[in-house]
């Protein structure tokens, strides 16, 4: 019988708290309903149709959402990706996908879509706890970009992979360089893209100029700190467009010769 001790439980309570159940197979919810409720979840939410799942989202505002794959008006990967990119406080709450189809495909998909775990039926309640435990104890940095919105994927748990870490940088932090470099090329994309998503663009870089600004300070690099206050300075300056960051982000660009960047084109 699985067993939990009190420390652990008392640190993951915040995020089940409240929690969201998107399953549209009555049964399989009411089991993972019992489940999370031995976690310690006071509310749990049970829908099974997306788009009243984001409704429900929207109003009660999960601590963690559960979500199976698909069904006859649900998609596990559409609605991971409504709510990445929505303006909702808990945009960037976890989501764990739990299902039966754990094909290669599944899982990549639910990872590319910005799910934080993936979980196969049938499973034991010590392998749901696991998934828990590792988005509320070992959070994963945010990735905000525009082609991908969600935990950073190199850190992705499908619950199939236990081996070596798959980069050079994949730590829990990343070095300088590669978040350095991670956040550059988000630049360079949100430019390149921004026709497209305007919105997330802006998403992206406001994320990154933050980032780059940690940095800066992190590294006691004067020159990259006053090129990233320059772009938090125009993004708060009033509505941002294409033209109007194709400057500060070039500056900042000009700074990281291994990036090629187009901003200066982006008139």
């Amino acid at each position: 019988m699985f067993t939990a001790d009190s420390k652990t439980l008392s640190r993951i309570a915040p995020v089940v708290r409240r929690v969201v159940v998107v399953d549209p197979n009555a049964s399989a919810a009411r089991l993972m309903t019992d489940i999370i409720k031995g976690f310690g979840a006071r509310e749990v939410y049970v829908e099974g149709d997306e788009d009243l799942a984001m409704e429900l989202i929207r109003d009660v505002e999960p601590g963690v959402i559960f979500t199976e794959y698909s069904g006859q008006t649900l998609s596990g990967e559409s609605l991971a990706r409504k709510v990445r990119r929505s303006h909702m406080t808990c945009r960037t709450a976890p989501i764990i996908m739990v299902t039966a189809e754990a094909t290669a495909a599944t899982i990549r998909g639910a990872r590319d879509a910005g799910v934080h775990e993936f979980l196969r039926k049938p499973f034991t309640t010590g392998d749901l706890f696991k998934r828990v435990e590792n988005v509320a104890l070992k959070p994963r940095p945010w990735v905000e970009a525009v082609g991908y919105v969600g935990p950073d994927r190199r850190r992705f748990n499908s619950g199939e992979y236990s081996g070596a870490k798959k980069r050079r940088g994949d730590t829990d932090g990343g070095s300088v360089v590669d978040v350095r470099d991670q956040a550059t090329r988000i630049l360079v994309a949100a430019m390149t893209q921004f026709d497209q998503d305007p919105m997330q663009a802006v998403r992206a870089v406001r994320q990154q100029a933050a980032t780059l600004k940690g940095l800066a300070v992190r590294t006691a690099d004067a020159k990259l700190a006053i090129a990233a206050a320059a772009l938090e300075s125009y993004l708060a300056s009033g509505t941002p467009s294409k033209a109007g960051l194709a400057q500060p982000i070039g500056a900042i660009l000009s700074l990281n010769p291994s990036t090629q960047a187009p901003a200066q084109q982006a008139g």
